[in-house]
């Protein structure tokens, strides 16, 4: 770096600072939220966050050490700032009962939110008692843990995610998100715990992130487009999936993916496209994978255009 650059970094630097230090700053402490694990603190989270959207400046909405229990919680937009800084020191943690988490099918949703960062802390779903409803043949739908709907410019950095009842993390009618440095894990046996899914989104970033869990470590959807996932660590799990694509007749494709610098550990599946047998207009194009390691990995790289995981398939075979 030269000495002109080096300096438009510390001056970038010494006013993201300057702007944080003189933000305000909500405490979900404040607010009336419990650090002890047990009482429910939904109703401080959410007071601080409409307290935080409603701010004409940037924000901090602050987490300390502790365990909070939260119940399901709906940060909605639009704010009248694009710039609320989440920063969690502590864990947030669901209701053990799978009836009592709520509604909504997120346990912690972001929706029509423009310019948020989440940096640091742990969620912790409490998924177990969801998953050995399913492995005994019970079905229940759970909640996936942390989702974005209609949101612009979201950055997620340090985040850790265990034991999601269902997807740890869920990007929707997105532009401009950006993970890094998240973690992700759950058993290799924990059903339908994807770790990342994209669909219907644009310019999405994955960079130095490790998945552990019990389903794809990052699947993408239809409509995704300029997605880029780099030094990337998956397993155990069912690998990096596109798709499965095509089930609808008229259906948005994926495009301009690129996957790179990549390790595979203990996975079923390594690198892979799904796509369903029968007629549609989806499509994968403009799809880079590209220096991946795999290490103990059943299928490498699997393209399976007659995928069907149901009992009445379309002109083929089940398939897993």
């Amino acid at each position: 770096m030269n000495n002109s650059a080096l300096l438009s970094f510390l001056c970038l630097f010494a006013l993201l600072h300057q702007s944080l230090a003189a933000s305000p700053q909500f405490n979900v402490i404040q607010f009336g939220a419990k650090p002890d694990g047990r009482t429910d603190s939904t109703s401080a989270f959410l007071a601080a966050w409409k307290q935080a959207c409603s701010s004409t400046r940037g924000v901090t909405l602050y987490v300390p050490k502790g365990r909070f229990l939260t119940r399901s919680m709906l940060f909605k937009g639009p704010c009248r700032n694009s710039a609320i800084f989440i920063r969690i020191d502590g864990t947030l943690v669901a209701p053990s009962d799978i009836w009592a988490i709520g509604n909504n099918p997120n346990w912690i949703e972001f929706q029509y939110v423009n310019g948020v960062t989440i940096s640091g802390g742990v969620l912790d779903g409490k998924g177990a008692p969801l998953w050995s409803c399913k492995l005994a043949g019970l079905f229940f739908s759970g909640k996936q843990t942390l989702g974005f709907s209609f949101c612009n410019n979201v950055l997620v950095s340090g985040v850790t995610s265990l034991n999601s009842q269902m997807f740890h993390v869920v990007i929707n009618f997105c532009r401009n998100v950006k993970l890094q440095g998240v973690r992700i894990s759950a058993p290799g046996n924990s059903p339908n715990t994807d770790g990342i899914h994209i669909q219907m989104s644009t310019g999405v970033t994955v960079v130095n992130t490790k998945v552990a869990t019990g389903d794809d470590c990052v699947s993408i959807g239809p409509g995704a487009a300029n997605l880029r996932i780099e030094n990337f660590a998956c397993g155990p799990g069912h690998g990096i999936s596109i798709g499965s694509l095509g089930k609808n007749v008229n259906e948005p494709g994926v495009q301009n993916v690129t996957v790179k610098s990549t390790t595979f550990t203990g996975t079923t599946n390594g690198l892979r496209i799904k796509s369903w047998g029968k007629p549609s207009n989806g499509f994968a194009r403009n799809i880079l994978f590209q220096h991946a390691t795999m290490n103990n990995v059943q299928n490498p790289i699997f393209i399976d255009q007659r995928y069907c995981p149901d009992r009445n398939c379309p002109d083929t075979v089940k398939k897993n």
